[in-house]
């Protein structure tokens, strides 16, 4: 029996949106192969129809969240409302502050952070907004690391510039291959993309170390910690913070499970209120000492 070649099509663009979670008009020209006048007349209809969707800030293509699905969208703003109670747990931990990104095309973008908290003008981080790139700095390390091969593929794709330099792609990999396997990210060592905030990484004197928050063993996010160089060094800072840390980016994640399940009208099922109950026991709830 034969195929339908225009709905292949179709679905294929489907996929591509789908796999990659949000993807631009020129990525998919080069993954599928089609022009790009067709390309848009595609996406315009799976617009039409509800099956995706175009961002604004800067015309990525994805994939539409439906009705059932919604209470458990993770919009900027959702994640960055959940996350401040326990970014100014944190604080009241740490000696130093920290930002909350999220992932975009090309860069991880400050969602929040609690720098404000801390009166120290080495330590001004921020502001929200603010755009991290996923190569030179521990944020953007953090959630590439953590992502699924084929959204990190993508983003790689994105940042590879026209002619790299021979073997720096291989070093990127095993970068994040050791942060992967350490358990965090650090902005060492420095790699020689020329992407975004590489040059403020090179002169800010500067140290950091940042995790990704995970839901369902995929990154939604990632969470740092920022220090100045000469007020530390990078394995006692680390010793010292780094299990307070991860205990902030668990919180964050059981959250905004929380939240949306509160959203769909159901109550926590008992495994996350058992994590909720293991992680409070060992550390600061939101409101505490606040």
């Amino acid at each position: 029996m034969k195929t339908v070649r225009a709905l292949e099509r179709g679905l294929d663009v489907l996929l591509q949106v789908q796999a990659r979670r949000a993807a631009s008009l020129h990525e998919m020209h080069v993954a599928l192969g089609l022009p790009k006048a067709t390309l848009l007349r595609m996406l315009q209809t799976l617009g039409q129809k509800g099956l995706i969707w175009q961002r604004l800030a800067d015309g990525a293509y994805l994939p539409h969240v439906d009705a059932r699905a919604r209470s458990q969208a993770l919009t900027l703003e959702h994640v960055a409302e959940v996350a401040s109670p326990w970014l100014k747990a944190l604080s009241t931990r740490v000696s130093w502050p920290s930002v909350l990104a999220m992932p975009r095309l090309d860069h991880m973008e400050i969602v929040e952070t609690n720098s404000p908290l801390f009166r120290l003008d080495s330590a001004t981080l921020g502001p929200v907004g603010v755009k991290l790139s996923y190569i030179h700095t521990a944020t953007g390390r953090a959630y590439l690391a953590a992502c699924r091969e084929e959204e990190r593929e993508a983003i790689i794709t994105r940042l590879r510039p026209r002619n790299p330099q021979e073997g720096s792609e291989a070093d990127l990999r095993a970068i994040l291959a050791e942060t992967r396997v350490r358990g965090y990210a650090a902005r060492e060592p420095l790699h020689p993309w020329p992407d975004r905030s590489k040059q403020l990484v090179l002169r800010d004197g500067r140290r950091s170390m940042a995790v990704p928050i995970l839901l369902d063993g995929a990154p939604v996010a990632s969470i740092n910690i920022t220090w100045p160089a000469k007020r530390g060094t990078d394995d006692a800072v680390m010793l010292r913070h780094l299990g307070a840390l991860k205990h902030t980016a668990r919180e964050i994640a059981m959250a905004i499970e929380r939240a949306a399940l509160a959203a769909e009208g159901r109550a926590p099922s008992g495994a996350i209120m058992a994590q909720f109950a293991a992680a409070t026991a060992n550390g600061v709830s939101p409101g505490e000492n606040s």
